[in-house]
């Protein structure tokens, strides 16, 4: 919130001044929803923002009348719910009006839980109406409480697996749900009686596993990797959470991670030295019946090296139909292989995804000096040459090997890694013709494909924010036969 009236979202500021720009049909939906979501009321910022929000509120009630526009959805209602009653809880005043109207969202919401859409918007509606049964008193609150317990009881077993992953596979919803589990046992310690014990204890054995989750998915710079739809700044960093679950009395996993962090119910898998991290991907899109923030990312991977990321996956800048959206959740946008042109998940409209690729064969293990993993996918099965892919990532002390094999027939395929934008190239013409990739003009890396393969440096864009692009540099190679080989030394 840059002014009363001004606001920046998803690298995008806008000003509402009249009751029309609550629901200016020109601003993307997802800026839309962030105006009516009111996160800004529980931010850290400058005192004189209370004077604001206290306007805000008061403005909002006025010129969104019961029902009417973006705001009144039902997602956009339970973050707001949840957001009216911290803040009153923190010791804010609200407005008069504020309480009958936060009531009117409670009723209106309890007849419109998002049932059709499930995950991770069911979940809040579940979350919004405990909070508001929490807060208020009587027979109908009773109900919404009752109503969002028995909600979050049968979402947190299905949605939270035995890893302590969630179930959409995306680590920024994952930080998203964790800190709403944290913000539900931190409401019970407010209404010791508002929550069943056996539920609170639910939530804080989950947090557990889902910190030391996220932990395994968090690169050395403290960041989650972007895996499926994920970007920066939408939800709490690890190490804000760790420290959340710590004030509640929870208890969070301090074992050091170990060379091979393998997240089997989930899908992922972190490899590190001492210099290197690589977290790869050999999960499942998602839940069969709810893949709305699946990438074709199967087999990717991000590295880091000595604490900053080197190679990374496109990332996410927009939820907007259109072909960036279906440009941005492409296997091309991936650091894997693509064949024929073709995704391994068939991606498509904003949140669908048709024919899915089903990892198979996962091991991992160690052995003379180095640690391994491998793992295939069926995805491009339902092409004519029906290929699996089968990749193995080799991690050394001073080089990470990528081999890649394609069993099936097939006209192209082609193999890139993203370079992270602090880096750049340039092209060594020794006989092993590799890439040299520097930053802040120091050699980095070498990356070297096989003989008679030509490695391409390829202009790009990540994507580590919504609404933010950044220029960078895709490596690109074309495979010679069905084995393909990538080193990537340091």
């Amino acid at each position: 919130m840059l002014a009363s009236d001004t606001f920046s979202f998803l690298n995008e500021t806008r000003s509402i001044r009249s009751v029309e720009a609550w629901d200016d049909v020109d601003a993307p939906k997802l800026w839309r929803y962030n105006l009516h979501y009111f996160d800004d009321l529980n931010a850290i910022g400058p005192p004189e923002r209370t004077e604001w929000h206290e306007d805000l509120v008061g403005r909002w009630i006025r010129e969104n009348p019961p029902g009417r526009g973006t705001g009144w959805e039902p997602y956009p209602t339970s973050l707001r719910i949840v957001n009216w009653i911290k803040w009153s809880l923190a010791g804010h005043s609200l407005p008069e009006s504020a309480r009958p109207s936060l009531a009117v969202q409670a009723r209106w919401l309890r007849k419109r839980l998002e049932i059709h859409l499930l995950g991770n918007h069911l979940w809040s509606n579940a979350k919004a109406l405990s909070f508001a049964g929490a807060y208020f008193s009587g027979g109908e609150a009773a109900r919404w409480r009752s109503k969002g317990i028995a909600i979050l009881d049968a979402e947190l077993e299905e949605q939270v697996l035995c890893d302590g992953g969630h179930f959409e596979r995306s680590p920024m919803y994952h930080a998203s749900f964790l800190e709403d589990a944290l913000d539900l046992v931190n409401l019970a310690r407010v209404y010791p009686e508002c929550l069943p014990e056996d539920l609170v204890r639910k939530l804080e054995v989950r947090a557990t596993s889902m910190l030391r989750w996220l932990e395994v998915m968090t690169h050395p710079d403290g960041r989650i990797s972007f895996f499926n739809d994920a970007a920066f700044n939408v939800a709490p960093e690890h190490a804000a959470l760790a420290a959340y679950a710590r004030r509640l009395g929870i208890r969070v996993d301090e074992r050091p991670l170990g060379d091979i962090e393998a997240l089997q119910d989930s899908g992922y898998v972190r490899l590190q030295t001492e210099r290197a991290v690589a977290i790869c991907d050999v999960a499942a899109v998602g839940p069969d019946h709810l893949p709305a923030h699946a990438h074709a990312d199967t087999l990717s991977f991000e590295l880091s090296l000595d604490g900053r990321r080197v190679l990374v996956n496109g990332g996410t800048s927009t939820y907007d139909r259109g072909p960036e959206r279906r440009r941005q959740r492409s296997t091309a946008a991936h650091n894997t292989v693509q064949v024929d042109g073709e995704d391994s998940s068939e991606v498509w409209s904003s949140f669908r995804v048709a024919r899915r690729a089903t990892p198979f064969a996962i091991r991992s293990g160690r052995g003379h000096g180095e640690i391994w993993l491998e793992g295939a996918h069926d995805g491009y099965r339902r092409l004519p040459g029906r290929v699996i892919h089968r990749r193995r990532w080799t991690l050394q002390p001073n080089a990470l090997i990528v081999t890649d094999r394609l069993q099936g027939t097939f006209i192209d395929a082609v193999s890139r890694l993203r370079l992270h934008p602090a880096l750049f190239v340039g092209m060594d013409e020794a006989p092993d013709a590799c890439v040299r990739v520097q930053m802040e003009g120091r050699e980095t890396l070498r990356v070297s494909v096989g003989p008679d393969v030509l490695l391409r440096s390829v202009p790009s864009v990540w994507h580590p924010e919504f609404g933010l692009s950044l220029d960078t540099i895709v490596l690109s190679s074309q495979f010679a036969g069905p084995t393909h080989e990538t080193r990537v030394r340091w």
